[in-house]
């Protein structure tokens, strides 16, 4: 069984934020790190994962990523918040 990954990535705390989804949460958030895939994180150097949760269904990873996506800066801070109330890296030293 596949597990997915619903994430959110930022720039510095309170800057701006990313939400996404994927399979593979090492390899992606060291995409965004060295801005290895054009777009918006890379153009807005969002590099730390501040947020994640696993799913194993890719639907409920899709929905959940459109229903943060839907909300207010304020409410995604809170989730942020709710795990991480000082926005630090959760990837630190992972590629270490």
């Amino acid at each position: 069984m596949r597990t997915y990954y619903v994430y959110i990535m930022a720039n510095k705390r309170n800057g701006t934020i990313y939400t996404g989804v994927k399979n593979n949460l090492v390899r992606r958030v060291y995409e965004h790190k060295h801005k290895l895939t054009p777009g918006f994180t890379s153009r807005y150097g969002l590099n730390r994962l501040v947020y994640f949760e696993e799913t194993n269904d890719m639907r409920v990873g899709i929905a959940r990523e459109k229903q943060i996506k839907g909300w207010l800066r304020r409410k995604k801070a809170g989730l942020i918040e709710s795990i991480n109330p000082e926005w630090k890296d959760l990837s630190e030293g992972w590629y270490e």
